[in-house]
């Protein structure tokens, strides 16, 4: 998909949507950004894209959020390392759904092969995201 300009909150939840259509029923997304750069947005769309109706929030709190037994939404901003990430027995989530990972780079190393990462950046005052597989 490359890079995508992405002008409002509504073509992030569109670019979560279109995401949704596109993915297998086990494949893991990588989010990339810091704080507020829309990556729950798109969280938000490709919930909607995958027809779960809920309120899609920031698990930051309590660090994993699963919806309907199809998206696992993880926020790892918490998280120190894998090892931590293992002693909470999240590893063997990656397997169950679409996982979904905020501040992915706390498990870099041990993310499967084929994830695909998505990174949300600023470029002129303007969101773009960065996506490739």
């Amino acid at each position: 998909m490359g890079r995508i300009r992405l002008k409002s909150s509504d073509d992030t939840v569109a670019l979560g949507k279109k995401m949704a259509s596109l993915l297998s029923p086990r494949a893991t997304l990588a989010l990339y950004g810091d704080l507020g750069a829309g990556k729950t947005t798109f969280v938000q769309g490709l919930a909607l894209g995958l027809g779960i109706e809920e309120p899609i929030q920031s698990p930051t709190f309590v660090l994993l959020n699963i919806y309907n037994d199809i998206l696992y939404h993880f926020d790892l901003y918490r998280i120190k390392d894998f090892s931590e990430f293992q002693s909470l027995g999240f590893d063997d989530m990656f397997q169950k759904g679409i996982c979904v990972i905020e501040w992915p780079e706390r498990i870099a190393d041990f993310l499967p092969k084929d994830t695909i990462s998505i990174h949300f950046e600023y470029e002129n005052e303007e969101r773009i995201a960065i996506v490739s597989p």
